[in-house]
């Protein structure tokens, strides 16, 4: 079976997408075609992205493999899975470009996973894969005829979209040490969310743990990504060897919540590469925090999301410190880390002037805090459920026009007022209008 994992080539104009825009390594497509080839198959990754192909010459390179199967993401990467940009414009462009020439067509992301039926009904594939992705593949690869069978995907019952199962949940100890291609590692010349140097080699992204023990109001994670789950620490490391050796300077670790660990931090340290987490700095002692800064650590975005106890707790963040002592935490970790961040969330409780004085005095001591994001209500978190309860048909659609009818100002890297979902997947599915096969 030939199976072609397709990475679009991501624009966001209009999009609310709040992360970043650079090229990041698929990771979940590098596990899918590792454990694809175990079996036997022939697998190809497709990336637009990084690899920076047109439309067009997505589709032609797609074509030109003669695919048993193609897989479309929804998501840039597994990193972004939690705030995906709600439009699917891209994913149903390339599905209606492939529709007549792939047999079949599988859906895989976030939207898959949260809304499985309208991702289905607006894209038009053959089916959609709710929840982790990397081992469904080999097995809709190897029972192509017996998908019926397989828990965890949404498909067809005539004009019907019907979810089976529940959303999929993958064994950290059963995925591989991913190897990359020297061009594709060449090309990534981005250090994701690292400021305090430019880059002199290349980088990469890598996954220690999976899921976050925490249930924050804000988290799109319910169904993707969300019990926490180590990686055996060998197979971190001969992955992590691996990219040392095609010349990696950089890491950035996409764990949810990179938790501390000091066999992985001590044998970080022995390797000598820099590296960047997202963790909870309240979860971090004076001793673990010198580890860390030891290990190479130059790039720490810890999530604050509010300067009060009342802020966090209406967001359920169960935070271990008070706000004096996550300040005295976040100062002495830029005392030893280059650059560290403190996200803030617009909880819309915080006394403005006072989170502007609590962000300059952070300042003042070297330590980035963001003006306060508003809140976004992705489908698939605590928050958008205690709104509108399950996420059906709607829930995207529903989730943006809230988001555009009670905010102003949005995030610091939208230019522009985001657009309504609507108006963004308008033109593709006018595109996407062929029927599904099945």
């Amino acid at each position: 079976m030939k199976v072609a994992l397709i990475n679009p080539a991501w624009s966001f104009e209009g999009s609310i997408y709040f992360g970043c825009r650079e090229p990041h390594l698929p990771l979940e497509y590098g596990y899918a075609k590792a454990l694809l080839e175990a079996d036997g198959h022939e697998a190809l990754i497709v990336d637009g992205q990084l690899d920076g192909l047109s439309h067009e010459q997505i589709i032609a390179a797609t074509r030109s493999f003669v695919p048993d199967l193609a897989v479309v993401t929804t998501a840039p990467s597994y990193l972004f899975w939690r705030c995906a940009p709600p439009e699917l414009r891209l994913p149903q462009q390339i599905v209606a470009d492939l529709r007549d020439t792939v047999p079949r067509i599988v859906i895989v992301g976030p939207h898959a996973s949260t809304t499985p039926t309208a991702t289905l009904r607006k894209i038009g594939a053959d089916a959609a894969v709710m929840g982790e992705c990397e081992d469904i593949l080999p097995r809709l690869a190897a029972s192509f005829d017996g998908w019926s069978e397989i828990d965890s995907l949404c498909t067809w019952d005539g004009d019907t979209p019907v979810p089976r199962g529940g959303t999929h949940v993958t064994s950290m100890a059963a995925l591989p040490a991913l190897r990359w291609p020297d061009a594709s590692i060449r090309k990534h010349r981005h250090h994701h969310h690292r400021f305090d140097a430019p880059a002199t080699g290349p980088g990469a992204e890598m996954e220690t743990s999976r899921g976050c023990p925490y249930h924050c109001t804000f988290c799109a994670k319910d169904n993707f990504r969300n019990g926490y789950r180590k990686r055996p620490l060998p197979i971190i490391l001969d992955e992590l060897d691996a990219l040392c050796r095609q010349g990696l300077e950089y890491v950035y670790f996409i764990d949810e919540i990179f938790l501390p660990n000091r066999e992985l931090l001590q044998a970080l340290a022995q390797r000598g590469i820099k590296i960047g987490v997202q963790t909870r700095i309240d979860l971090w002692n004076h001793e673990l925090l010198d580890l860390l800064g030891a290990a190479g650590c130059v790039s720490i975005e810890a999530g604050v999301e509010s300067i009060s106890e009342h802020g966090r707790n209406l967001l359920d963040k169960n935070s271990r410190l008070s706000t004096e002592q996550i300040t005295e935490r976040l100062i002495y970790a830029r005392e030893r880390v280059p650059f560290v961040q403190a996200n803030l969330i617009d909880a819309s409780v915080d006394d403005p002037d006072a989170v502007e004085r609590w962000r300059e005095d952070l300042q003042r001591h070297g330590v980035w805090a963001n003006k306060p994001v508003p809140l976004f209500p992705y489908p698939g978190s605590p928050d958008y459920a205690k709104r509108w309860g399950v996420p059906d048909e709607q829930a995207w659609e529903r989730a943006l026009t809230y988001y555009l009818d009670h905010h102003v100002e949005f995030s610091d890297i939208q230019d522009e007022r985001p657009l309504p979902l609507e108006q963004l997947e308008r033109p593709a599915l006018a595109r996407s209008a062929s029927p599904h096969a099945h």
